[in-house]
């Protein structure tokens, strides 16, 4: 893909990426994200389209409502740059050169492609919102782990197992899912809910059947390395304590995006050193 490609797909990445923003601030009010215009969470003024531009109005702005000059989160910003990155990471590392007709294998090439970025939204949202809230919202999770569901059963159709590996991709899915929930499910019922929440449990079916054997893998170590790290430096600069509560949500997702791009590397040069 040349420049424009690529700055097309950031462009399409930042408008998504502020949508999830209203999406996690509707969630936390309990409002419809389908009806109502934008508005200041201080002030309650509407916004208009000058205020709304995904990253330039921040600027532009200078991190103020325009109307009561209170300081806008740096979630906007930082969301909509991070939905940009990810939409262009799915794109380089997963979409396939175009065919020169729309065979079938092409047609679920493009809706595995439009699966990615579904499931990684999700992942975002969840990421924003158990890492403010410290619970994992059911009105994400339920739908994140419907849509896994109903593209590893899509997988199952004739036109889908024509193309190579899919057959075992479709029960290593569901393995991978029902193995990651069944270990978070002991550490949570081990621990009383003290170590790991039972969203975690859910999460853990979800990217289970996102990733795949022996991907979850990959995605766990990650999650479990990356927060013993971040743990232990909140410690030591003071900020948690041993008994203080971390949420695990975001670290599983980091781990997800690991294992998604860079997990069969990642496994390679792990065989390569046994």
């Amino acid at each position: 893909m040349n420049f424009i490609s690529y700055l097309i797909i950031f462009i399409f990445g930042i408008c998504v990426g502020s949508f999830l923003n209203c999406l996690i601030y509707r969630l936390e009010t309990g409002q419809s994200f389908l009806r109502g215009r934008s508005f200041c969470p201080e002030c309650r003024h509407k916004l208009g389209f000058f205020d709304l531009i995904p990253i330039l109005s921040f600027i532009i702005l200078k991190g103020k409502c325009r109307y009561c000059h209170q300081r806008i989160s740096f979630q906007y910003p930082i969301v909509e740059i991070a939905t940009g990155l990810m939409f262009l990471l799915i794109f380089n590392f997963k979409l396939s050169p175009p065919a020169t007709s729309m065979l079938p294998g092409e047609v679920f090439r493009i809706l595995d492609l439009l699966y990615l970025l579904i499931v990684s939204c999700f992942l975002i949202v969840i990421f924003v919102y158990d890492l403010k809230h410290y619970i994992i919202p059911d009105k994400i999770i339920y739908p994140a782990i419907a849509t896994a569901l109903i593209f590893n059963y899509a997988q199952r159709s004739p036109a889908a197992l024509m193309l190579p590996g899919n057959i075992s991709n479709f029960y290593s899915s569901i393995l991978s899912a029902i193995g990651a929930a069944g270990f978070f499910f002991l550490l949570w019922l081990v621990s009383r809910g003290r170590y790991m929440g039972f969203g975690d449990v859910k999460l853990g079916f979800l990217i289970g059947l996102f990733l795949g054997w022996p991907s979850i893998l990959v995605a766990m170590f990650s999650a479990f390395f990356i927060g013993a790290i971040i743990g232990l430096g909140l410690i030591v600069l003071g900020k948690k304590t041993l008994k203080s509560q971390v949420p695990f949500g975001p670290f599983l997702v980091i781990g997800t995006f690991i294992a998604l791009f860079w997990g069969e590397k990642i496994i390679r040069w792990y065989l390569s050193l046994i």
